[in-house]
């Protein structure tokens, strides 16, 4: 393989095809980090190209990054250096002490961030194989579950649970509120035979910056003295707004690594609650079963090759958010938050979540006018300012946008993110009041 590397003008390494048995090719252009063909008439050259820091590409357009990426989808999110560095850290052998030390104390580690004194499940796998966990360990085919339509995330698990043979019922909404706790209860209350098995909620709807309200939810299983799971969702929530698996009843959460724990995608958990570890359904799952995890866990280790470099992060996040106090932690996300809805507003634009009780301290969805496209305010901002913003998903594509301010944020990440949208908005030609970013540097400045 015959490799040419070029300067770091153009951002790019590229790696040249081995063409022992082709005519030997000159480079005549180099527009973009493109090789072409000293024969006339040929196409540039397909070569394989790794972005470095310097640049990438968006369909014909040229990003270049001139410091950081501003990373404001909300999740994953950015990852502190103390997190980077920890997982640069030497693989170990997963069966060897010194992991054994490491799996304790992360186990350890993680449950005060979930609220619970109970087991912590980690699984090598996304939000969604959690979600698969939470619904196969604990449920049988032809179980009811009653799930309430928050956005396009409580859509996935109601599918994903039907296509483990699962009976969803589903509670309609408008995704601009969060569970009806009032609804719960009159679909429970209906269910003289106890046929539905769980409740599953999305804590934080991330399509939608909606935070359904579950003690309320709890309270209305518990009044309706029914014996269903109480299973939610934390993907977006965890380690940002104030949630307490013990305390609120809740019998399994899902959780991700990507969001409010700081670490790149590739952890997923399930914290347990007694009632779940004793209500076990006839659903089957080799690699999510509970079982043969927990009885590794108890010596140190795994069933399988854990993600032991991800483990190393997840103990050093654990150990910052323990530095910082999680109720600093969850203050920190909700002042973010109310200065960014205080920015949206002054700029004329409206926040999609309408139950101010259900305001989400992770991320803000601003919808936009009639006859404007969101996704054309996210381009405008990713080319000019080299800001990701998050899309609309599901039927709020092009309607929305998404801010992220979670995870690995503070006051002036801030003010740069509403900085970027406001200048987006105006070159989009979205009809907005100036001002929205002042709105927001003085609460930020008041709050502090």
């Amino acid at each position: 393989m015959r490799k040419t590397h070029f300067g770091a003008e153009y951002g790019w390494r590229h790696i040249g095809r081995q063409c022992s048995d082709r005519p030997r090719r000159s480079i005549t252009g180099l527009h973009h980090g493109q090789i072409t063909s000293g024969r006339v008439g040929r196409p540039a050259v397909d070569v394989f190209r790794i972005p470095t820091s310097a640049h990438a590409t968006i369909g014909a357009a040229v990003v270049t990054h001139e410091g950081r990426h501003f990373l404001q989808i909300p999740g994953p999110t950015n990852v502190p250096d103390r997190v980077l560095r920890a997982m640069s850290a030497p693989t170990i052998d997963h069966r060897g002490p010194e992991f054994a030390a490491l799996t304790t104390e992360v186990l350890d580690a993680v449950k005060p961030v979930f609220g619970t004194t109970g087991p912590v499940v980690i699984y090598p796998a996304s939000g969604t194989g959690a979600w698969e966990a939470a619904l196969v360990n604990t449920l049988s085919p032809g179980d009811r579950v009653l799930i309430g339509e928050t956005g396009h995330f409580s859509t996935l698990w109601a599918g994903l649970a039907a296509k483990h043979g699962l009976r969803v019922d589903v509670i309609p909404g408008d995704w601009r509120r969060g569970v009806d706790p009032a609804a719960v209860r009159e679909r429970l209350d209906a269910d003289a035979g106890h046929e539905i098995a769980a409740v599953c909620v999305v804590h934080n709807e991330t399509s939608t910056g909606v935070t359904s309200r579950v003690p309320e939810v709890r309270a209305a299983i518990d009044a309706a003295a029914h014996p269903a799971l109480l299973l939610v969702d934390t993907i977006s929530s965890l380690a940002s707004i104030d949630y307490r698996h013990d305390e609120w009843g809740v019998d399994v959460t899902v959780a991700g690594s990507q969001k409010g724990l700081m670490l790149p995608p590739g952890l997923g958990f399930n914290a347990v609650s007694r009632k779940a570890l004793d209500h076990r359904g006839s659903l089957t799952s080799a690699y999510f079963d509970w079982d043969p995890i927990l009885e590794s866990n108890a010596r140190g280790f795994f069933p399988y090759t854990p993600a032991t470099n991800l483990l190393y992060g997840l103990r050093e996040a654990c150990a910052m958010l323990a530095e910082e106090g999680l109720p600093a932690v969850f203050a920190r996300h909700q002042r973010h938050a109310t200065a960014t809805r205080a920015a949206v507003r002054a700029w004329g634009l409206e926040v999609l979540c309408l139950d101010e009780r259900e305001y989400s301290g992770s991320l803000t969805a601003v919808l936009l006018p009639s006859g404007h496209n969101a996704d054309e305010v996210r381009r405008v901002v990713l080319e000019r300012f080299d800001m990701s913003l998050g899309s609309g998903l599901g039927k709020l594509a092009g309607t929305v946008f998404r801010i992220g301010h979670l995870g690995h944020f503070n006051d002036l990440s801030l003010a740069g993110t509403l900085s970027g949208v406001q200048m987006g908005l105006q070159l989009a030609g979205v009809p907005i009041k100036p001002g929205g970013v002042e709105v927001a540097l003085e609460h930020l400045r008041d709050a502090g």
